[in-house]
């Protein structure tokens, strides 16, 4: 079932699967502000019965990052170019950036799993959108690279959080600061990636890893997600007791005699 198919984003369900997938195949699935809306859209229009979402590219490229338009004088149709932006307000600025975030942020809702499938090129905002998502599943192909500060910029759609807490503050800042590539390999080998499968197996190794997540009860899920989520936040004490909290509602959801 398709609930969305516009401006280089498509959202399909499958029972308890959704697949949003980047259609710009032509532009290696470029972003744009439209695309970032749809993309934010997609979150709010997925049935209560999803667990797990996808996010997968079209074409050879996951996504090549933001489209180049961006960079123009006259930017895109009926958007703020960059310059413009500049001229604004730090509000203002703030509100348009913060607008932008919203494609980026509801991937690690507790009630959901998201796995990109990244194939191919992800740079800059693509390699932001794949940090968006709880797992990584990745082609021999998948090449990395947080590209902004080259441009003169900065990374700001929400991937400088999650890239530290994968791989470290050294490894990130040396990342983003170089701009260089990080290819499949290393990706698995420091903890952006869960897993590199060969280009054929990409949507095959992605179809597993979906169904083995869906094999557990999905409270039992939520609960587990929410703890792990938190727990780099709380200290060894604080997360001994946010343990017995979640483990006392299980026990008493299997008992029947939750709230």
């Amino acid at each position: 079932m398709t609930l969305l198919d516009k401006d280089g984003v498509r959202l399909t369900v499958d029972d308890a699967i959704a697949t949003v997938t980047l259609t710009n195949a032509a532009k290696r699935n470029a972003q744009s502000p439209a695309m970032w809306r749809a993309l934010a859209e997609t979150g709010s229009l997925l049935p209560g019965n999803v667990r797990i979402v996808v996010l997968r590219g079209e074409g050879k490229s996951f996504s090549a990052g933001l489209d180049r338009q961006a960079f123009t004088p006259e930017g895109f149709d009926g958007e703020p170019s960059f310059l413009d932006m500049a001229r604004g307000t730090d509000s203002e600025l703030d509100a348009v950036i913060a607008e932008y975030q919203e494609a980026f942020t509801w991937w690690r809702r507790t009630d959901l799993v998201s796995i990109a499938a990244v194939q191919g090129h992800a740079i800059g905002a693509g390699f932001q959108l794949a940090l968006a998502c709880d797992l990584r599943v990745c082609a021999q192909d998948a090449q990395f690279a947080m590209r902004e500060t080259s441009l003169g910029l900065v990374p700001d759609l929400t991937g400088t959080h999650p890239l530290v807490g994968l791989v470290g503050y050294a490894r990130a800042l040396e990342i983003c600061a170089t701009g260089r590539f990080v290819h499949a390999e290393e990706a698995e080998r420091v903890g952006l990636a869960n897993l590199v499968v060969a280009a054929g197996d990409l949507d095959g190794a992605v179809a597993d890893l979906a169904a083995a997540l869906t094999a557990a009860p999905r409270d039992a899920v939520i609960e587990t997600k929410a703890l792990l989520a938190g727990a780099a936040g709380r200290t060894y004490e604080e997360q001994r007791t946010a343990e017995r909290a979640a483990q006392a509602r299980r026990l008493r959801d299997l008992a029947g005699l939750g709230e």
